[in-house]
């Protein structure tokens, strides 16, 4: 059976002319294999309103894995996040001026949700690809976070499609962002697609994820 896979990525924030998340999933927007279609969406970097935009695209599509994408300045490699906390604690405001604190995504909600994904194998797949990737153990709590957090609570209601999977990557600054950005790493566009290519195939293949320490960040 054909798999569909939905990408997320965000919008330009904090003053920024572009949004290496977005670009990357838009350049893989239509792909199609003999086992997938990979359809992909850009959302506000918005509390609440990126997941209610998120949240119509699942009813729209029925996917069978999720998987949403966002920038991370400051960090090197591609970060497979592990885990999504139940908080907004914003260091900046959001696209609408909104900055909340220590405010629960989802009131009575669990703590906090890990991904369905196979994350240490992807991490695997994409350093055997020669693109640095690690599993990042935090996805802060600006609207990446609120963004993961709300799609796995979503994907954990009874209506949710029947065995959907999701989780949540972050990507670097691209080079152009870098320069404005003394110090700060940064990864070629290439790189970050064919990573996102990597983590989809290996999403899609089902297989069981790996029981190693691979890849830990600290």
């Amino acid at each position: 059976m054909r798999q569909t896979i939905l990408l997320t990525g965000f919008e330009p924030f904090n003053r920024e002319r572009i949004n290496p998340a977005w670009e990357a999933v838009q350049a893989l927007a239509g792909w199609h294999t003999e086992t997938f279609d990979v359809e992909a969406i850009q959302l506000p970097c918005v509390f609440g309103r990126a997941h209610d935009e998120l949240a119509a695209a699942i009813t729209r599509h029925a996917p069978d894995i999720v998987i949403a994408v966002g920038q991370a300045g400051g960090r090197s490699e591609i970060c497979v996040e592990r885990v999504a906390i139940n908080i907004d604690d914003a260091p900046i405001p959001d696209n609408a001026g909104t900055q909340p604190v220590d405010r629960a995504i989802v009131t009575a909600g669990p703590a906090a949700y890990f991904s369905t994904l196979p994350i240490k194998a992807i991490v695997h797949a994409i350093r055997g690809g020669g693109i640095p990737a690690s599993v990042s153990q935090t996805a802060g709590t600006f609207v990446c976070n609120h963004l993961f957090y709300a799609l796995m609570d979503q994907l954990a209601q009874p209506g949710a499609p029947s065995g959907a999977r999701g989780g949540f990557i972050h990507v670097p600054y691209l080079p152009r962002q870098a320069a404005a950005h003394p110090g700060q790493p940064s990864m070629a566009l290439t790189d970050i697609i064919e990573a996102l290519r990597i983590a989809i195939r290996i999403s899609a293949a089902g297989e069981a994820d790996l029981r190693t320490a691979e890849g830990r960040i600290d």
